[in-house]
């Protein structure tokens, strides 16, 4: 073992079947992640100066759309210059951030979705203690839990990761994940502490998603019973269950997939399962509570309206 030189360098293979369409693919990519930064930016910017929009949904979605750009910036610049160079390679350490940037920004997701669910739920479901029981103060700190814990754990399981010896260089990935990495460790018993933090992670985000399943049976059963509350339910509610159940489905599938898919399907459409949670959500999400959110549609039409006069 003391002959053994470890890998510093990571190779992304997922590159390898791009060779002939990746000046396509450059621009195409280019194109739409300027269209995510031009849609997540601009509804964050109407948000911050609009003081109408300073109420607790909004400000929530203000970090749903901070934590888009957050995540599509580990990925997207890193992504194109790849396209542009004959080999794709990063440093075991870039790779390490690449991979804590891409886990932490997906959970970031789901627990920001899970306070905009307990939001809604105190709208609806409990409307007349709404003001005292969402104060600035509680948000700021739900603003800061749905944060700092995946930042934290994943902090935690990046630091356990990068004291791993490596003894492969061969990621079949267009970009770093922490588990594929793993694996490439020279010893299985220095991975065990690994997977223990791995086990306690899915634990606390299944936790999120039951906690979100338990709100909605309450929005539900609360907006059945009056005409104002299903209305509230369809314009502010909808949206979330759209932006959530997109998100699950991607997440789960993504995740079923890079443990126990099949090896054998074309590398093109491995890499595209592989982002998905990178194409969709970010792009999708300003689009549907800009469109769908009276207040933030009545906005977008008026500085339109504005610009033309």
């Amino acid at each position: 073992m003391d002959n053994v030189s470890f890998v510093r360098v990571l190779t992304l293979s997922g590159f390898n079947e791009t060779s002939n369409y990746r000046m396509t693919l450059f621009s195409f990519t280019l194109l739409y992640y300027c269209l995510i930064l031009f849609c997540n930016i601009c509804l964050i910017t109407i948000i911050i100066l609009d003081e109408n929009l300073h109420e607790p949904m909004y400000v929530l979605l203000c970090s749903l759309f901070i934590n888009g750009l957050y995540g599509t910036t580990g990925f997207y610049p890193k992504f194109l210059l790849d396209l542009l160079s004959s080999s794709a390679e990063i440093s075991y350490e870039g790779c390490l951030l690449q991979a804590f940037i891409m886990y932490s920004f997906a959970c970031c997701d789901l627990s920001i979705l899970a306070v905009m669910a307990y939001d809604r739920y105190l709208a609806i479901c409990r409307p007349l203690h709404y003001r005292s029981l969402m104060s600035k103060r509680r948000l700021a700190l739900l603003v800061c839990f749905s944060w700092l814990t995946p930042l934290s754990v994943f902090a935690i399981n990046v630091l356990l990761s990068s004291r791993l010896k490596l003894c492969g260089s061969n990621l079949h990935k267009v970009f770093c994940v922490n588990w594929v990495i793993v694996q490439l460790a020279c010893s299985d018993a220095d991975t065990v502490p690994n997977s223990l933090v791995s086990y306690v992670i899915i634990i606390v985000y299944v936790l999120h998603g039951v906690f979100i399943v338990w709100t909605y049976m309450h929005l539900v059963k609360k907006s059945v019973r009056s005409k104002d509350d299903r209305v509230k339910f369809m314009q502010t509610c909808v949206p979330h269950l759209i932006s959530l159940s997109t998100f699950l489905v991607i997440i789960v599938f993504d995740l079923m997939y890079m443990r126990f898919g099949s090896t054998d399907l074309p590398q093109g459409l491995q890499n595209f399962i592989a982002i998905e949670f990178l194409l969709i959500p970010p792009l999708m999400n300003p689009l549907i509570y800009g469109f769908k959110l009276t207040k933030i549609r009545n906005r977008i039409l008026y500085i339109i309206h504005s610009g033309r006069k």
